[in-house]
């Protein structure tokens, strides 16, 4: 709690003050109010010995961003009104990153894709005002790459000169929560291999840490996967909407990169109508109608779990998905079970007769075979919260869970021991509010209206009405897309910059001002359009100008 006292009492003094691309806020600022300009000689260095690769590309992405996002200062006149302190302010000539004392390095990539609970993303940040040498030093590769990504936002451009107005700057900074994650559904409509990169690249500059990637659904199956290769190629909507090995690797690369981790997701035994297509024998109802009766969305369809031959099927699968994955993290979904499917299904009331289980006994067999295949190659499963609340399942202690149904749901969750990853559909899902998406029904609305604002998720607490042990169990949170009603055309602006609130949120904790967070996530939609992200607008120009003036009581 005295990390979240403090950032509190810096954002009270450092109210509309000139460092507002600050995001996530650090847990701790001092800043001055001297301008500082980069020299156009500018470099950064990296001390110390066996300097990874991924690092070294860091370096070299943090310099093209810092003279090439020519952001100028969100006020009236803009840059303009800085201009006058130029001729007599300080060059900054270098940065040096390096860890500290007994740290070795290793790749950003393989510290990113460690447990959450063991990364290490801390670091300390110096900026002089009089010219010398700014540092950042950490005990982690991770770490020195968080140093950067602030590092690069403390700085605008006018008229060809890169600036800051607040130097002398210093920041100590950590995460609050190590688990700061965006969910996309790449399903329901199918993502190119660009549109997630940069998704990427956002992310990581607003120090998001997972990627969890909802990869496959009823709807289609585009992974390629050795010894499956018959789900794509029946199950994808064409042979160029497909991942395939070599796409996989390149996403986990790049993200691992940029400091995410990549959990794949292979929900079951619900979200499963498209393995129909290859195997019609495992599927019960598939494409049943009326739809509503057996799923919640089209097309009806769900893994025979009792028969034990589709066990073993989808404890393979896993297996060989998760090869392709290095992240310690899979998740085996489990949500939206359907019942009704299982009543009518003749194969599965025939397993069930013939082994004397009931159909919950019989998940309970399907869910401990499939993941103990996964333990076996080293992962932790996660799943959704309805394996905990609603079934009667046997999940390792060491299982993490998504609470996804209702923020209510979270007390009851810790309540049983586990760890968990707040993903609310009341606070964090990001398709609520566009409208209904089935057809034949003009006044049919989201079923998670309203729209979810960033005011809402960033007024989140993570820990409410969970006592001192049970908030222990908290690992962090994310923002999901559910791609109904989006694809590449829009992720951008559904997505960002409101995907930002939970970044802050899980990394400077809770009980954020609002009134001061607004200007700082002008200057991240602005920044980030700078980058070639298409964000949504928060406001009128005209108020992003004038912090506060369009206040409610303003």
């Amino acid at each position: 709690m005295k990390l979240f006292a403090l950032r509190v009492a810096v954002l009270f003094a450092a109210a509309y003050s000139p460092v507002e691309a600050l995001w996530p806020q650090p847990q701790n600022i001092q800043t001055g109010s001297q301008t500082l300009r980069l020299a156009p000689g500018f470099q950064i260095t990296v001390v110390g010995h066996g300097v990874p690769g991924d690092l070294i590309a860091a370096v070299g992405r943090t310099k093209q961003y810092l003279f090439q996002d020519r952001l100028e200062r969100l006020v009236v006149g803009r840059g303009a009104v800085d201009a006058p302190t130029f001729s007599k302010a300080k060059a900054l000539s270098r940065l040096t990153l390096s860890l500290a004392k007994g740290a070795s390095f290793a790749s950003i990539t393989s510290e990113a894709q460690k447990a959450p609970e063991d990364r290490d993303e801390a670091y300390h940040l110096e900026v002089p005002a009089d010219g010398s040498g700014a540092t950042i030093t950490a005990n982690s590769t991770l770490g020195l790459f968080r140093g950067l990504t602030t590092f690069s936002q403390l700085w605008y451009a006018h008229d060809n000169t890169v600036y800051t107005i607040s130097a002398p700057v210093t920041i100590e900074d950590a995460p609050a929560y190590p688990y700061r994650g965006l969910m996309l559904d790449t399903a329901r409509n199918y993502y190119p291999v660009a549109d997630i990169k940069r998704t990427l690249d956002a992310m990581s500059w607003v120090k998001i840490n997972q990627f969890h990637w909802h990869i496959v659904d009823s709807q289609s199956f585009p992974l390629q996967l050795p010894g499956f290769t018959d789900l794509a190629e029946k199950g994808a909507y064409s042979s160029s909407q497909v991942y395939t090995q070599s796409d996989v690797r390149d996403i986990v690369s790049y993200a691992g990169a940029r400091g995410i981790d990549v959990m794949v997701e292979i929900d079951t035994p619900g979200h499963t109508a498209i393995i129909a297509e290859a195997h019609p024998d495992f599927v019960a109802c598939a494409q049943a109608t009326p739809w509503a009766t057996y799923a919640n969305e089209p097309p009806a369809g769900q893994l025979r779990f009792a028969n034990a031959t589709v066990t073993s099927y989808v404890a393979n699968l896993f297996s060989a998905v998760a090869k392709l994955f290095p992240s310690t993290l899979f998740s085996t979904g489990g949500d939206e079970l359907n019942t009704n499917c299982y009543d009518i299904d003749t194969p599965t009331q025939a397993a069930l007769n013939a082994t004397g289980r009931t159909l919950e006994q019989a998940l309970d067999v399907f869910t401990q075979e499939t993941h103990k295949a996964l333990e076996a190659k080293g992962k932790t499963p996660v799943v959704w919260e309805e394996m905990v609340l609603v079934h009667n399942v046997t999940l390792s202690k060491d299982t993490k869970v998504l609470v996804w149904i209702s923020s209510d749901n979270v007390k009851a969750v810790a309540q049983k021991g586990y760890k968990l990853i707040h993903a609310a559909s009341d606070y964090f899902y990001l398709d609520c509010g566009a409208g209904g998406w089935v057809g034949n029904f003009p006044s049919g609305n989201s079923w998670c209206d309203p729209f979810k604002t960033w005011q809402h998720s960033y007024s989140f607490d993570p820990v409410a009405n969970l006592t001192a042990e049970e908030s222990k169990l908290v690992l962090g949170g994310q923002h999901l897309l559910w791609a109904e009603q989006s694809g590449p055309q829009n992720v951008d602006p559904i997505v960002w910059p409101r995907a930002a609130s939970s970044a802050e949120l899980f990394w400077s904790g809770p009980g954020g001002n609002l009134s001061t967070a607004l200007p700082r996530l002008h200057d991240v939609a602005y920044r980030f359009r700078q980058r070639g992200v298409n964000t949504i607008s928060l406001q009128p120009e005209w108020c992003a100008l004038r912090p506060g003036a369009c206040d409610l009581t303003a």
